[in-house]
């Protein structure tokens, strides 16, 4: 990992940071790599339990550096039939740990497909949110996938057929954002959100995620099947976090998961 995007692993929650602030965050190919790489280490690393994911400086991200076309999803190694392969965060890399966006300023493009695929999103009361890829007479295809999936068809019609920007009140308003707080707060109450996700076991919550994102798309009872054989696995995988759960609900404390 280079010094384009940060990682930062305290207790249990890893912080990504987008780190070119000079250009707000623009994706470029060293960028693209970094994050990827920054992703995987999240979804492999047994110490790092939830994900917080913010921007340095005075932007989340402004999405793509239209300097470097390295930038483009299927630009870097392994892309070939499929463009992008699942092979990013955003199009898809499959990670079953919490994760938070903590967006600061501009959130355009690249960087609202990366919001759009994670679980929770905290605005900074300056936050600006936006898909202006067809004001540059190009497609955005990742994020036409998931906008609907998250706020609606007709709210991601409209911000991905008019390239519009909408402030941090209307992407709460519509569901992009699960709560507007003031800038200097952003951080501190994405911390503090993380450390709720964090009182839980780490196998049951990653289930939990897992099983709840794949039932949308299951029929009713093959849904309940896959959730059972999900919840009897974990049980049998973390029976030592099942026994500490009981332990501690019967002694009135907080209990004290192992990392897995």
């Amino acid at each position: 990992m280079g010094d384009t995007v940060l990682y930062e692993l305290d207790g249990h929650v890893a912080t990504i940071t987008y780190h070119r602030p000079q250009v707000l965050n623009a994706i470029n190919g060293e960028l693209r790599q970094d994050l990827n790489a920054a992703w995987e280490r999240f979804r492999d690393d047994e110490e790092a339990w939830v994900a917080i994911i913010t921007g340095a400086g005075r932007a989340f991200c402004v999405g793509a550096d239209l300097r470097d076309g390295a930038a483009s999803a299927g630009s870097w190694p392994g892309s070939f039939w499929e463009i992008p392969t699942v092979n990013s965060f955003e199009s898809g890399l499959e990670v079953w740990k919490p994760t938070i966006a903590a967006v600061n300023g501009y959130c355009l493009g690249y960087g609202l497909t990366l919001v759009a695929a994670c679980d929770f999103v905290l605005a900074a009361d300056d936050a600006e949110f936006g898909m202006p890829e067809v004001r540059l007479g190009v497609p955005t295809i990742v994020g036409a996938i998931r906008l609907p999936q998250r706020i609606g068809m007709q709210a991601a019609l409209e911000l991905l057929l008019t390239g519009d920007r909408i402030d941090a009140n209307r992407a709460a308003e519509i569901g992009l954002a699960g709560r507007v707080v003031p800038r200097a707060e952003l951080l501190v109450e994405a911390r503090r959100l993380a450390d709720r996700l964090c009182a839980g076991a780490p196998l049951a919550v990653r289930a939990v995620k897992e099983m709840a994102y794949r039932g949308q798309a299951l029929p009713w009872v093959d849904a309940v099947r896959m959730g059972e054989t999900i919840r009897r696995l974990c049980v049998s995988l973390s029976p030592e976090d099942v026994a500490e759960g009981r332990a501690a609900l019967a002694e009135g404390r907080e209990p004290r998961w192992r990392a897995r």
